[in-house]
C-alpha cells in the first residue's frame, strides 16, 4: 500500500484535501473542542501548538498514513480531519478515525466526509477491511459510523475510565464486499 499520494476527494457538502502548515492553528482550536477532547483522547499537557504546527506540516509526506482535512465545501472552512492508519499489508486493512469540531457539526459533514474515504479506501486502495475503535458514550459517531454501514464486533466493557465514570470501547468494521453491496443499491 502507498500512501504517498494524498488525494482530494469531492463531495456534495465536502471537500477532502491533503492538509499544510497553515491548517495547525484551526487544528488546534478543534483537538481542544471540549465534546472533541471528550471523544477522542485525554487532555494532556504534552500538546502545544508548536506540536501540532509540526504535525500537521509533516502529514502530506507520511507514507503509511493518509491524513485529510475536513473542509466545508461551501466556505473552504477547515472542521476537522478523516485519517487511515495502522495498515495492515498481509490482511489489507486499515484503522480509521476521525474529528470534527463544532463549526462542522449537525449538518452531514461529518457522515459524508466518512464515506469519501472509506469509499477511497475500498474502491481506490483495493483495502478489504476498515476498522475503526469509539467510546460506548459517543451516540453521535456511531450513527455516523452505522449510517455509512459499518457494523459492531465488538465490546470492551468499561475498558476507559473517562470523565469520572468507566464507558465501553466497541469495536466497528466494513468490509469491501458489504461496501461493493450498499454503493450497488445506492445506484
Amino acid at each position: 500500500m502507498d500512501f504517498t499520494v494524498k488525494p482530494t476527494l469531492t463531495g456534495e457538502k465536502t471537500v477532502l484535501r491533503p492538509f499544510t502548515e497553515a491548517d495547525a492553528e484551526t487544528m488546534w482550536e478543534i483537538i481542544g473542542d471540549p465534546e472533541v477532547v471528550r471523544f477522542t483522547f485525554p487532555a494532556s499537557g504534552d500538546l502545544t501548538l508548536d506540536r501540532v504546527r509540526s504535525w500537521y506540516a509533516t502529514r502530506s509526506a507520511q507514507p503509511d498514513r493518509l491524513d485529510l482535512a475536513v473542509t466545508d465545501r461551501a466556505s473552504g472552512l477547515l472542521v476537522g480531519e478523516v485519517v487511515l492508519h495502522d495498515w495492515d499489508p498481509d490482511a489489507r486493512a486499515c484503522t480509521f478515525r476521525t474529528l470534527i469540531g463544532p463549526e462542522g457539526r449537525g449538518r452531514g459533514l461529518g457522515t459524508e466526509a466518512t464515506r469519501l474515504i472509506v469509499g477511497h479506501a475500498f474502491e481506490r486502495l483495493g483495502l478489504h477491511r476498515v476498522q475503526l475503535e469509539l467510546y460506548g458514550d459517543n451516540a453521535r459517531a456511531r450513527r455516523v459510523y452505522e449510517k455509512v454501514g459499518f457494523t459492531v464486533e465488538g465490546v470492551r466493557r468499561e475498558a476507559a475510565f473517562r470523565g469520572g465514570k468507566w464507558v465501553d470501547e466497541v469495536l466497528m468494521a466494513l468490509l469491501d464486499r458489504e461496501w461493493a453491496a450498499l454503493t450497488a443499491t445506492a445506484r
